[in-house]
């Protein structure tokens, strides 16, 4: 049993952080707002929609799972998913070992006004928008008047189609992605790097060691949980593969290598008008995301790191 003076204690410990507690309440208005109260509309999936009769009058599917078969039995499942898996994993790797690199690089730097600009100009394109960033790789990868195929032309080689080509068109993707993400990356490990106490640099100086035995032994290690705690993230992230990039770059003839699940899902849910099988797509990749980042939690545990 609680006695009164628990009761009165307790009481008063939710009095001295009221403060706190609407300090709190914008950031659960969001939650609440934009990402607990759309979940209503998941049981789109699992109903036969008639628009004017609305979500709930709407007849239930049956069987309830009838557009999850749709959509696994249709010729596009396996290329979706394996578009978005191959593109977000590439990304991933790239993305990551990209920033690993550049911040080691600049930790390293020992000019501190090039450092500064350096961090500076990696940086400035996680501002760009994709639509400005398709701009300037549409001025350099053009077929007809690119800068880049201009100058293939003038060394006696053929222009590559790289906005029209299946084989090409990936490359794209993953250089503008690198471009446009690496320098925030890379500012994360550089917090992480600062973090790492400087006296096991001064040992390991002391002892012998030289730049790339310090960065292997004591570097990497120090900034390993940062990497798997991102790494995790980006797992969960792993089958959006990016929609805003891929939409304002892709177009028809390179749907076969760049058509992902969520492109494939705002051509066929919202441009088509059938929301059941969209909303049962969506509502798959939800729960698969959700799958995979417990599991590769539950793998980052056994490797001496929580994330929760």
């Amino acid at each position: 049993m609680v006695n009164k003076t628990d009761k009165k204690l307790s009481l008063q410990k939710v009095r001295a952080h009221i403060p706190y507690y609407f300090m709190l309440l914008p950031g659960i208005l969001y939650f609440m707002v934009y990402k607990f109260y759309p979940m209503y509309g998941a049981m789109i999936a699992f109903k036969d929609l008639n628009m004017l009769d609305g979500i709930l009058k709407s007849p239930w599917a049956d069987p309830w799972y009838k557009h999850f078969a749709t959509f696994f039995k249709s010729p596009y499942c396996v290329e979706l998913l394996t578009n978005t898996l191959e593109i977000s994993l590439v990304k991933i790797v790239l993305g990551t070992f990209s920033a690993i690199v550049l911040a080691l690089l600049v930790n390293e730097c020992r000019n501190s006004w090039l450092k500064k600009v350096v961090q500076t100009v990696s940086f400035m394109p996680y501002f760009l928008s994709w639509v400005v960033i398709y701009g300037i790789a549409f001025a350099f990868f053009s077929e007809g008047s690119g800068i880049v195929n201009k100058l293939i032309e003038m060394l006696g080689g053929e222009a590559i189609p790289f906005f029209t080509s299946n084989s090409h068109f990936r490359y794209v993707l993953y250089g503008t992605h690198v471009w446009h993400g690496v320098g925030y990356s890379a500012v994360v490990y550089l917090a992480s790097i600062v973090s790492i106490d400087t006296e096991l640099y001064e040992a390991a100086t002391v002892d012998g060691a030289g730049r790339f035995r310090r960065i292997w032994h004591i570097t990497l290690p120090g900034i390993r949980s940062t990497i798997i705690t991102l790494f995790i993230i980006n797992i969960g992230n792993i089958l959006n593969a990016g929609f805003d990039q891929i939409f304002v770059m892709y177009n028809e003839q390179v749907y076969s290598s760049a058509d992902i699940i969520d492109t494939w899902v705002y051509r066929t849910g919202l441009v088509g008008m059938n929301y059941e099988l969209g909303s049962a797509v969506g509502l798959f990749k939800s729960v698969l995301g959700f799958f995979l980042v417990y599991i590769t939690n539950r793998l980052a545990r056994k490797w001496g790191e929580q994330l929760w």
